[in-house]
């Protein structure tokens, strides 16, 4: 754990304004000052960054918070990596008061080694680049394509020469074995004298993968021939991961904010060629499926998202596995829709052949989500059976089960019993969405008689402690969400973000404790729960904690799992009142 006093310190030797503005384009607003949000899509500014509280604040989205805070929420690191980033920009060691010896070096060889990897792709960029600019076969095959130099450099566009051993001229020692830890080089051969090295990429046009902090930690390779395959990744490596990463992310920063909506495709050649002709908010999968991870990535710059894919049946099934990536994230003031384009076209090639404003066109009139689960449940089907529609909503209740709590939900709750020609309340019985006043009520969010929600400390008449390493006794399911996350608030910082929105917004006290819990993570990194108990004060659901965790420290420490076996409870208990809701005004 980070010393909190270590935090306070560091804090105070760096500007919030000189953090953020390497991020935010901000200018002079009396004496803060000003720029467009980077959590949200504004073409207003109403982002302001004080230099003398050393804080920012969002008037249109509410974000808030201090230098640690803007790289945890805008670049998706966690706490402690933030720490050490404005640590280093400072020159100042970070202390670990909590590591053993053994763990200290190991997070140190750690850290050495992705800065040497960082530091050989980078070497290999340059190398590419050069290359680039000596071979006119490249340069004519970028040309054809309709790129010109000025987007070749911003994209730091290289080529790869079709040597076995090209990169043997760029790196002193070839045999180095972390140029195989980059995916630089493939070694062949069990045993050392039998190994075989040669260039991974050959004969490519390379386009550097880029974190959002801008520094290299793969390449895609682009065959120039008929070769196979015509797209080659960078493997797994410390630095790379093609699940969470996408190409072009850091290149498309600002003009996600400025546009207000991220288009993703699914070719390198399709990122730089849309920047090139105008559209520069496009990124690209890296030769995967969408993940949920991309997804959340993407909703950290903007809210409005739409995915571009051919309109043949592999497009069809790739836009099947983004919109599951995209369901749990799909929050009512949030869009996600789907672009379809005519089989014989990519987006590169549309924008060639038909314009600029008639591929914006097409982006106008991209199919919402909700539109896109009730087709792809109901693909194939005959809706004029009864067969069918029973095939419709077993298909489509694992979509809808994967939304979030919200009016988006019961709307395509409705539609879809519009659609199976069911009553709504027959449906929302059927799948169990009946009332349960007994399963998911909580001591402390009981209602009223008037179906008003009251938020009352749990009594503490009759509590017993419990044995010393025993469990507490059939807490509720956010009760238990709390608890778990009192006791090791470092398991926040392993849900998502989309998940840390939905927690904070919980109606009663929960909501307000765990936008707590994010603010004392946030200011003073991880605590346990003796230390989040003194930081407490008078806060006025303060006494309903303290009782919840009466005990806590004769527990033994919750488990990940635990954690989101707990959150599985509670979501289920939230979508029981959710349908009592929606059945009360049936």
């Amino acid at each position: 754990m980070i010393p909190q006093g270590f935090v306070q310190d560091l804090l105070a030797r760096i500007d919030i304004a000189d953090v953020v503005g390497r991020h935010v384009e901000l200018k002079k607003a009396g004496v803060n000052l000003k720029g467009l949000c980077p959590f949200h899509g504004e073409k207003t500014p109403s982002f302001i960054v004080s230099p003398s509280r050393q804080t920012y604040h969002c008037f249109g989205c509410g974000a808030h918070g201090d230098a640690i805070r803007f790289l945890v929420e805008h670049t998706g690191m966690s706490f402690p990596d933030a720490v050490r980033d404005l640590a280093q920009q400072a020159g100042i060691a970070v202390p670990e008061d909590d590591a053993g010896p053994a763990e200290r070096a190991r997070q140190q060889a750690e850290r050495a080694q992705r800065a040497s990897l960082a530091e050989l792709l980078a070497k290999a960029t340059a190398h590419y680049r050069a290359q680039l600019k000596a071979s006119s076969r490249a340069i004519d095959y970028l040309k054809g394509r309709g790129l010109d130099g000025r987007t070749a450099a911003r994209f730091a566009l290289g080529y790869a020469p079709p040597g076995w051993h090209a990169l043997a001229s760029c790196f002193a020692r070839y045999d180095d074995p972390a140029l195989v830890e980059a995916g630089l080089v493939i070694v062949h051969g069990d045993e050392a004298a039998e190994h075989k090295r040669y260039d991974r990429f050959r004969d490519r046009i390379m386009f550097p993968i880029r974190s959002v902090k801008g520094e290299v930690i793969g390449f895609g390779g682009r065959v120039l021939g008929d070769g196979e395959p015509k797209y080659l990744n960078s493997p797994e490596t410390p630095l790379f991961s093609k699940g969470r990463e996408l190409y072009g992310l850091y290149e498309a920063r600002q003009a996600l904010r400025a546009r207000g909506c991220a288009l993703v495709v699914e070719g390198y050649m399709d990122v730089v060629a849309l920047a090139q002709a105008g559209l520069p908010n496009a990124v690209a999968t890296l030769g995967t499926a969408c993940t949920a991870e991309h997804v959340a990535k993407l909703f950290r710059h903007t809210d409005d998202v739409v995915f571009a894919f051919d309109g043949d049946a592999a497009g069809r099934r790739a836009a099947g596995r983004a919109m599951e990536a995209a369901l749990p994230h799909a929050a009512d003031l949030r869009r996600v829709r789907f672009l379809f384009l005519p089989p014989e076209h990519d987006p590169d090639s549309y924008v060639r052949a038909h314009g600029l404003e008639a591929f914006e066109q097409l982006i106008a009139g991209a199919v919402p989500l909700s539109r896109q689960l009730l087709g792809h449940a109901g693909e194939g089907l005959d809706l004029a059976t009864a067969e069918g529609r029973a095939a419709l909503l077993a298909r489509a209740r694992p979509l809808w089960e994967a939304l979030p709590d919200g009016a988006l939900r019961e709307l395509v709750l409705a539609d879809l019993a519009e659609r199976a020609r069911t009553p709504l309340p027959d449906l929302a019985a059927r799948w169990g969405l009946h009332r349960d006043d007994a399963a998911g009520a909580s001591p402390v969010a009981r209602r009223d008689a008037r179906g008003e929600a009251r938020h009352d400390a749990p009594s503490a008449r009759g509590r017993r402690s419990p044995r010393r390493g025993a469990r507490l006794a059939a807490p509720r399911p956010w009760d238990q969400v709390a608890r778990i996350l009192l006791q090791d608030g470092e398991l926040w910082w392993g849900l998502s973000g989309e998940r840390h929105h939905r927690m904070v917004e919980l109606p009663g006290w929960h909501g307000a404790l765990f936008a707590w819990i994010d603010r004392q993570l946030t200011e003073h990194g991880a605590l346990p729960w003796p230390g989040l108990r003194a930081l407490l004060g008078d806060e006025p659901w303060a006494d309903a904690v303290r009782t919840l965790m009466d005990g806590a420290e004769v527990l033994p420490a919750a488990s990940a799992d635990e954690l989101q076996a707990a959150l599985a409870q509670a979501d289920a208990a939230e979508r029981r009142r959710e349908a009592d809701a929606l059945l009360g005004r049936i």
